[in-house]
C-alpha cells in the first residue's frame, strides 16, 4: 500500500492540514494518508505546543470516520527531538509491506539542506511537496520529488492559536469536533 506520510505538530489540526491530506490522497497514487504527530519539531520552540496526546487526540477526532486517514504517534516513543529520517526508517521497518512518501510544504525546501540525513530521505523516499505562501516563486524541480498543484492553504496553526487567545471564535477553521473540544478544554485561551 503506498501511504502518504504527513508530519506535523498539528497545534491544533485544522481545515488547511485536512485540505491538502484530501487533495494528496485523491490526486496522487497513494492509498491513505498517516498523519505523525510530531512531539517536538527541531525547528521549532515548544512555546504554547499542547501536549503531545491531546494534539493526537485531536487529529483523531479530526480525521473520525475517514478510513483512508490514520493518526501515528510513532515519534512519541523516540528520542527528542523527532527527525523526520529516523521516523522513516523505523515506519519502513515496522511496515515493510507499505511504501512510504512524504508530504512536505514547499517552504520546507528552504531549510531540507539542514534536514538531518536528507540525503537518505531524497534516495529512499519519494517526497510531494505542496505550495505554501511564503514559498512562492520556487522554479526549482527538487530530485525524487513531484511538485503538487494543491490549492494554497494560508491557513496557520499559530494563526488559530493567537486569535483564541484574544477571544476570536474561529468555528470554521477547524472540524467541530476539534473545535468543540479546543473550546471545552480551553485550550489556547491563555497563549501569548
Amino acid at each position: 500500500m503506498h501511504v502518504g506520510l504527513f508530519f506535523g505538530s498539528f497545534n491544533p489540526i485544522h481545515i488547511g492540514h485536512l485540505a491538502i491530506a484530501n487533495y494528496m490522497l485523491e490526486f496522487s497514487d497513494m492509498e491513505q494518508i498517516w498523519f505523525v504527530v510530531s512531539p517536538h519539531n527541531p525547528f521549532k520552540t515548544k512555546t504554547s505546543l499542547l501536549p503531545e496526546a491531546d494534539r493526537l487526540h485531536l487529529v483523531n477526532l479530526a480525521i473520525d470516520g475517514h478510513p483512508r486517514y490514520k493518526a501515528s504517534s510513532i515519534e512519541f516513543k523516540m528520542p527528542k527531538p523527532s527527525y523526520t529520517i529516523d521516523t522513516l526508517v523505523r515506519l519502513s521497518e515496522k511496515y515493510p509491506q507499505h511504501c512510504f512518501s512524504l508530504i512536505m510544504g514547499a517552504d520546507n525546501l528552504n531549510v531540507f539542506h539542514k534536514w538531518k540525513n536528507c540525503d537518505a530521505i531524497v534516495a529512499g523516499y519519494h517526497r510531494y511537496i505542496y505550495p505554501r505562501p511564503d514559498s512562492a516563486g520556487q522554479t526549482t524541480q527538487p530530485e525524487n520529488a513531484t511538485v503538487v498543484n494543491a490549492p494554497l492553504m494560508d491557513i496557520s496553526s499559530s494563526f488559530i492559536r493567537a486569535s483564541i487567545a484574544q477571544g476570536k471564535e474561529l468555528p470554521f477553521f477547524m472540524p467541530e469536533k476539534v473545535y468543540q473540544y479546543v473550546k471545552e478544554m480551553h485550550f489556547y485561551e491563555s497563549v501569548k
